[in-house]
């Protein structure tokens, strides 16, 4: 799938399914603070953890969102 179908597809599923509308929001809002953190030139302790855990969690979001995608391409290939 070329990438302006892909955005294409990401779009109508912000619009039309609410848990991935849901996962991106989250997902944007942890890229947020992450970028926040990494514009620190010092990060303490829970800072640190902090971070660790959302690059987890994020992952997490884009793992569940990459399912979504594959789903709606599988169904709208058959």
């Amino acid at each position: 799938m070329n990438e302006q179908l892909l955005q294409d597809l990401k779009g109508k599923l912000i619009e039309s399914d609410p848990e991935f509308h849901d996962l991106a929001s989250k997902h944007h809002e942890l890229e947020g603070r992450l970028h926040e953190l990494t514009e620190k030139h010092y990060l303490s302790e829970p800072e640190q953890l902090e971070e660790v855990t959302l690059k987890k969690r994020k992952l997490q979001i884009k793992d569940r969102m990459e399912d979504i995608l594959r789903r709606h391409r599988h169904l709208q290939s058959h």
